[in-house]
C-alpha cells in the first residue's frame, strides 16, 4: 500500500476521533454553563447545546476533509509522521480556536445577562439621601 494512503487513513482516523471526543466533552461539560447563560432555562440550554455541537461537527469535519489533500509525495515512515504532525497540529489548533470562540461568545452573552439582572436594587429605597453642600449636583 502506498505510504500516502496510509498517511490519509491515519490522519482521517485521528482527526475524526479527536473532533468527536472534543465535541462530546464540550457538549457534556458545557450544558451547565449554557444553562447559566440562559438564566436557568434547561430546555433552551439543551437545544442550543445540540445546535452548537452540530455546527462544531460541520465546521471541523469540513476543515478536516478540505485539509486532507497533500501535494507532497510520502515515501517512507518518517515522511508519514512529518505530514501527520503538521496536519494534526493544524486540526488541533482549529479545534482550540473553535472552542475559545464559543466560550468567548457565550461569556459575553452571560455578562450581558448578569448586567441585566443587576440593574435593579435588591430592595426598594426607603428614603432620600442628603447631599452635602459643595458636592457636584448639590441641591438637586
Amino acid at each position: 500500500m502506498d505510504m500516502t494512503v496510509i498517511a490519509y487513513v491515519v490522519y482521517l482516523t485521528v482527526s475524526v476521533s479527536l473532533t468527536v471526543w472534543v465535541a462530546r466533552t464540550l457538549s457534556s461539560n458545557g450544558r451547565a454553563f449554557l444553562a447559566d447563560v440562559l438564566h436557568g432555562n434547561a430546555e433552551l440550554a439543551d437545544a442550543v447545546n445540540r445546535l452548537l455541537v452540530v455546527g462544531f461537527y460541520l465546521v471541523n469535519l469540513g476543515f478536516v476533509a478540505l485539509y486532507l489533500k497533500s501535494t507532497d509525495t510520502i515515501e517512507d515512515a518518517r515522511e508519514v509522521f512529518e505530514a501527520l504532525s503538521v496536519k494534526l497540529g493544524v486540526v488541533l489548533l482549529v479545534l482550540g480556536v473553535m472552542h475559545l470562540g464559543n466560550v468567548y461568545v457565550l461569556s459575553k452573552i452571560r455578562r450581558r445577562g448578569l448586567s441585566d439582572r443587576e440593574q435593579f436594587p435588591p430592595v426598594a429605597p426607603d428614603g432620600r439621601t442628603q447631599v452635602a453642600w459643595g458636592e457636584p449636583n448639590a441641591g438637586v
